[in-house]
């Protein structure tokens, strides 16, 4: 038997992993993409902040996450609390800086 062999049980589990997580990851990236632009375009800071943003959080929480089935992502009421921070700081710059 050779070293690399695959056992039947976690050759089952990889066809399962690539015929539905991958399926669902790519889904929920095309819905949370627009999103991302959304709340960054709506809070006035560029669009490249928003996508940096849910994908750096996305990589944080499934890290420190204990949960198999994480959620995370941006919500659009953050919108108006990113809205009004930048507006009462005066610039994005220091918003990114707090």
């Amino acid at each position: 038997m050779s070293v690399f062999s695959i056992s039947r049980r976690n050759k089952f589990l990889l066809h399962s992993v690539l015929r539905h997580d991958v399926k669902a990851s790519v889904t929920v990236f095309f819905v949370a993409l627009p999103l991302c632009m959304g709340v960054a375009l709506a809070s006035g800071t560029p669009v490249y902040a928003g996508i940096a943003a849910g994908i750096i959080g996305g990589i944080v929480v499934s890290l420190f996450s204990k949960s198999e089935l994480s959620v995370s992502g941006p919500a659009a009421g953050l919108t108006a609390i990113c809205a009004s921070a930048i507006t009462d700081l005066g610039a994005p710059e220091i918003f990114f800086y707090l």
